[in-house]
C-alpha cells in the first residue's frame, strides 16, 4: 500500500477550528504564546475577540479554560504538549477533569517529531496521563483527514477531551469515505500471522512495516486505535484472536500508553502475549524527526525487523518445545 502525503495536522487545528467557531459562537481558542507554531494564528485573524493570548502561564490558561467553559463557552486550548499536558496537570486534573467541564485540551507539537525543539519539549508520556485521568477523553488521530473529523467529533461532545496531535504532515493514512467514530479501533490491514496496533501517526508507518513484511512472506494484520480512552475492547480482543501474537507500536512510552491498554485489555479478556514497540523508559534525544524514528525501533524498516525476529524467536521457541522428549 502507498501512503500519500496529507496535510499538517497544525494546519488542519487552525483552520478547521476557525471553520467551527464560524458556526457555533460559543467556541474561543486561548494560546500560551504558541499560535503561530500550532496555527492558532489562523483563529485569531478571523475572530480576534474570541481569542485569548494568555502568555507562558499555561496553569493559568487551563484554569481560564475552566471558567469560561462554566459560562457556556467551548473552549479549545493550544500549545505545545510540553505544555498543555505536563505543566498545568494539576488545573487540568481538579478543575476540568474531576468537574466533567467541556474543554478541549489540543496538544500540538506531540510525539518524538519535537525533538528539534530539544528533549524538555518532547514528552513521551502525555498518552499514559491522560488515558489514565478519569472522565477524559483521550484520542490521537492517525493522519490530517481522521485529526479533522475529531476535531469536529470533540467540538460536539460536551465533556473534557485530549487530541494528541503532531507539527508536521504526515503519510495519509484515510479518504475521504473514512468516518471516525469515538471509541472505535480500526482495521487498516487485513492479515493472518501476527497483529501489530498502533495509534496516532504511528500507524502509518505501520502499514509501511507491514507492506516490508509481506515481502518477506509474513502476512501483518493492522489495528489502528485513534482513541485511547474510551477504548475498543472487542476489537481488540478479535485482532489479538485473529494471529494469536500481538505487538503494539507507539510513538511515546510503552509503559501506561497503548502498549499498556492492549495488555491490560488481552490480560483480561483474552491472555496473549504482548511485546511492546516503543520508547523503553527512557526519555527523548533532541535530533531529526527520521534520526528519532531510527533510534527508538518506530521507522517502517525497524518496525519490520523487529516483528520478523519476533516471529523467528517463537518459532524456534515452538520447535524446541516440540523436541523436549516425553518421560
Amino acid at each position: 500500500m502507498t501512503l500519500l502525503m496529507g496535510r499538517a495536522m497544525r494546519d488542519v487545528f487552525g483552520q478547521t477550528v476557525t471553520e467551527l467557531a464560524g458556526l457555533d459562537p460559543r467556541i474561543v481558542m486561548l494560546d500560551a504564546d504558541t499560535a503561530s507554531s500550532t496555527k492558532a494564528d489562523i483563529f485569531a485573524k478571523a475572530y480576534p475577540d474570541r481569542f485569548l493570548e494568555m502568555g507562558l502561564a499555561e496553569q493559568n490558561m487551563l484554569g481560564v479554560a475552566a471558567g469560561l467553559a462554566t459560562t457556556g463557552f467551548v473552549p479549545f486550548v493550544s500549545t505545545f504538549v510540553a505544555f498543555a499536558v505536563v505543566r498545568p496537570l494539576d488545573q487540568i486534573r481538579v478543575l476540568i477533569a474531576q468537574t466533567g467541564l467541556n474543554v478541549k485540551i489540543c496538544g500540538g507539537y506531540a510525539g518524538l517529531f519535537t525533538g528539534a525543539a530539544g528533549k524538555t519539549h518532547l514528552i513521551v508520556d502525555d498518552l499514559s496521563i491522560m488515558r489514565a485521568m478519569p472522565g477524559m477523553v483521550t484520542v490521537a488521530p492517525g493522519d490530517d483527514v481522521e485529526a479533522e473529523q475529531v476535531l469536529r467529533w470533540a467540538a460536539s461532545y460536551k465533556g473534557p477531551v485530549y487530541v494528541r496531535l503532531v507539527r508536521d504532515a504526515t503519510q495519509r493514512l484515510f479518504d475521504e469515505t473514512y468516518a471516525f467514530a469515538p471509541g472505535r479501533a480500526v482495521v487498516v490491514r487485513d492479515g493472518g500471522d501476527v497483529t501489530l496496533v498502533s495509534t496516532g501517526t504511528q500507524t502509518p508507518r505501520v502499514v509501511d512495516a507491514a507492506d516490508l513484511l509481506a515481502a518477506r512472506g509474513i502476512d501483518a494484520h493492522v489495528l489502528h486505535v485513534p482513541t485511547l480512552k474510551p477504548l475498543d475492547v472487542p476489537a481488540i480482543v478479535a485482532a489479538a484472536d485473529r494471529t494469536r501474537m500481538v505487538v503494539t507500536v507507539e510513538e511515546g512510552t510503552v509503559i501506561g500508553g497503548l502498549g499498556g491498554a492492549v495488555s491490560e485489555t488481552l490480560s483480561e479478556h483474552r491472555p496473549t502475549l504482548v511485546k511492546r514497540i516503543g520508547l523503553q523508559d527512557v526519555y527523548g534525544e533532541s535530533a531529526s524527526n527520521s534520526e528519532l524514528l531510527e533510534l527508538y525501533g518506530l521507522s517502517a524498516a525497524r518496525v519490520a525487523d523487529q516483528v520478523q525476529a519476533l516471529l523467528e524467536a517463537r518459532t524456534i521457541a515452538g520447535h524446541a518445545a516440540h523436541a523436549i522428549p516425553l518421560p
